[in-house]
């Protein structure tokens, strides 16, 4: 063990831990088991090596415009620096997890997050200088590893950089699923199907028009989630604790966000208010309200497919693929464990949003105090929905079968489909050949032919997919 001391006394460290006292008092005070997101882990490391990257530069444009660094910045030297970068960039690559000991859930606006991160970087480095960790002498957690930076940066900082690449891989795993539903409306396109108001049958339409209009859906939640990066890709690095940039050169100021552009590939910018993207996440409730509008229309899909597949219907129109046991006392029982498994992460993403909105609006004068809990929220529900998008592209659509002979015999028997009748025959003839249907259980041809409305060739031809689909008729069609 080792011995480490804050302001408030003392803590025994296990000596091989990277974490130190900070870590160790938060893991106590926050007694929650929620692990941190590996994402916004990485993105911090991601976001202490452009600082480093960034205070180098700036060391080699002082001392070749000045000669020299005054001591009292306490310039850190090349090697040390040289192994903060190198600990830096095994963080960004995920390593060392295992000692980050501080929850998803806490107190203190992130604080112990970054101190959590600092420390590891600290006790990294010292390793790779042939030291022993918490020879803080040496390499400082604040000192050395938090250099011109500040909590209230760099979390909500790196919280975007995890965001944005999250969101990009759910944007494209929406448009896989997106191509999966394309093909079962391209495949179905002319397979007649009621369609249904209320729960109850109402008109002719096809499989091909249900499916396109979930693709139509899709298709919009593509686009908004595609627009999301805009919405968070302004970050406030460099502006310190509130945004005024105290304690920061104003050259780090201007070059670290630039920096770190190059290093993630994505399109951060610094914000030209950066007290206000301190203090407010107006922008996170924004995003995660998108995440929202696809999780709504995820669950629409979903709750339809399972109940046009449900044994309740009773006529296997829709025949979900079987993908395991369903009970474990009812043999051969098998459930629709893709759309409810949907339709669940669905309904977490509702709870979140709620949390995301409630806790934005408790932001605090020039800090919002809550953004762990925001952040762990929001990237929480964009990992849920692209795993319910992949699990809908893999485990449901690729496997989805119509049975379009059964939907097609069951609306020819169905009185809904007399509605297109109603341009021909009007409203009333049409309502009396439905009863007709009703009360024999017969056919809409047979039903015709005992009332004689209109001839057996005009019926049929009425009712061909390429008429029944129309989109609203014309008078030549009445010819």
């Amino acid at each position: 063990m080792r011995t480490e001391s804050d302001l408030l006394g003392e803590k025994k460290i296990p000596s091989d831990a990277f974490y130190g006292i900070h870590s160790l008092r938060a893991s106590e005070n926050f007694p929650c088991r929620m692990e941190f997101h590996t994402e916004w882990y990485q993105a911090i490391g991601l976001t202490k090596l452009a600082c480093y990257r960034t205070y180098s530069a700036f060391i080699r444009a002082a001392r070749g415009k000045y000669g020299s660094i005054p001591d009292h910045l306490s310039p850190i030297s090349e090697d040390i620096l040289e192994k903060m970068v190198l600990a830096a960039t095994e963080i960004a690559a995920g390593k060392h997890f295992d000692h980050f000991i501080v929850p998803a859930i806490q107190g203190g606006a992130g604080t112990s997050i970054n101190m959590n991160v600092n420390e590891i970087i600290a006790n990294t480095a010292l390793l790779k200088l042939k030291s022993l960790p918490g020879n803080y002498r040496l390499i400082d957690p604040v000192e050395h590893a938090n250099i011109y930076q500040s909590t209230n940066d760099i979390i909500p900082t790196s919280l975007r950089v995890a965001a944005m690449n999250l969101l990009l891989q759910l944007e494209e795993d929406i448009n896989r699923m997106r191509f999966s539903i394309e093909k079962t409306e391209t495949l179905h396109r002319n397979h007649l199907r009621i369609a249904y108001t209320q729960m109850q049958e109402a008109v002719p339409s096809s499989w091909g028009m249900l499916f396109g209009a979930y693709n139509e859906a899709m298709s919009r939640d593509w686009w908004r989630v595609s627009k999301s990066l805009e919405r968070i890709k302004t970050v406030n690095l460099g502006g310190s604790a509130v945004g005024t940039g105290i304690t920061v050169p104003r050259w780090f100021i201007m070059e670290v966000v630039p920096e770190l552009q190059r290093l993630t590939g994505l399109p951060v910018s610094r914000s030209e208010n950066l007290p206000d993207a301190t203090s407010n996440h107006d922008s996170l409730v924004e995003v995660h309200a998108i995440l929202k509008a696809y999780a709504v229309n995820l669950e629409k899909m979903a709750s339809d497919l399972r109940l046009l597949s449900s044994d309740i219907t009773g006529h296997n129109e829709v025949i979900l693929p079987r993908q395991q046991a369903g009970s474990s006392i009812m043999p051969g029982k098998i459930n629709p464990v893709i759309p409810e498994f949907v339709i669940s992460t669905a309904h977490k993403v509702y709870a979140n949003d709620q949390l995301v909105t409630s806790l934005s609006a408790q932001g605090c004068l020039d800090l919002n105090a809550y953004l762990p809990v925001i952040g762990n929220a929001l990237l929480e529900s964009i990992k849920l929905l692209i795993a319910a998008s992949r699990s809908l592209t893999n485990n449901l659509f690729s496997q989805l079968k119509i049975n379009s002979d059964i939907s097609n015999a069951r609306l020819l028997n169905s009185p809904a489909i007399t509605t297109a009748l109603i341009p021909v025959i009007g409203y009333n003839k049409s309502a009396r050949l439905a009863g007709l249907m009703r009360d024999k259980n017969i056919d809409i041809f047979s039903a015709n032919r005992e009332m004689n409305l209109i001839s057996s060739e005009k019926l049929a031809s009425l009712l061909e997919p390429a008429n029944l689909l129309k989109t609203g008729f014309s008078l030549k069609d009445m010819e």
